[in-house]
């Protein structure tokens, strides 16, 4: 393994965040072969890490890129304390973290990872990667409404970036993003006075949902893993 900063090899290893890495040795709570580490400090990987005490298991040597059909009920949280939380419901033998969120009454699409380089990459809005929804709300969905929901809803006290909307049924649209704000789908309907009865992602970027069963998840094909990669760009 090459040498690189330490915040970077946690992310790796599947411990935490950059930000919370830099946090815990400001903190004093990270060690490098019994040293306290300070910000800046570089690992090649043979050191003895701790965090809070804990010794850090290497990274794992091959990425893991994972689809899952989440269930509504399960929540988007790394906290082993929490109930019902996504890595306890995935059950996958080695350490992944989720990308990105879809809230408890949601379903759909979930990617899964060990490979902390592209967490960022997905989640940043200046990326505009897309993300697809299915959703039903509690009244027709007039033409007025899927104009309205294409150009931009004033949410949070900013306008939402124009969305792709294609109306599927009387009381159903589908509609895709290229930010993701906190329960965005369900404020802009919100701010439009309409209820959202359902709604589930079917795709991001080009990994589609597809016949996955709820609750079931599958690794990524070498032809979705590579197209993926390739449009995040250059590590």
């Amino acid at each position: 393994m090459s040498v690189m900063r330490l915040n970077k090899y946690l992310v790796d290893a599947g411990v935490c965040s950059r930000r919370e890495a830099d946090r815990l040795m400001v903190a004093g709570k990270i060690a490098v072969n019994g040293v306290k580490a300070e910000l800046g400090t570089k690992v090649d990987g043979t050191e003895e890490i701790t965090v809070r005490g804990k010794r850090v298991a290497p990274p794992s040597e091959k990425h893991v890129y994972i689809a899952y059909h989440k269930p509504v009920g399960v929540i988007c949280t790394s906290d082993p304390k929490a109930k019902d939380n996504i890595i306890e419901a995935v059950k996958y033998p080695e350490r992944i973290f989720h990308i990105g969120r879809l809230d408890v009454a949601s379903s759909g699409l979930i990617l899964l990872t060990n490979d902390g380089d592209i967490v960022n990459k997905i989640l940043r809005a200046e990326g505009r990667h897309e993300k697809e929804y299915v959703v039903t709300i509690d009244r027709a969905v007039s033409e007025e409404f899927v104009q309205t929901m294409s150009t931009g809803v004033e949410i949070l006290g900013r306008k939402t970036f124009p969305a792709k909307v294609e109306k599927l049924g009387d009381m159903s649209f589908a509609i895709t993003l290229v930010e993701g704000k906190n329960r965005q789908i369900r404020r802009m309907c919100e701010a439009m006075h309409v209820n959202v009865k359902k709604l589930e992602r079917i795709r991001v970027m080009n990994v589609e949902l597809g016949g996955l069963p709820q609750g079931k998840w599958r690794h990524l094909t070498p032809g979705e893993e590579k197209e993926l990669l390739a449009m995040l760009g250059p590590r």
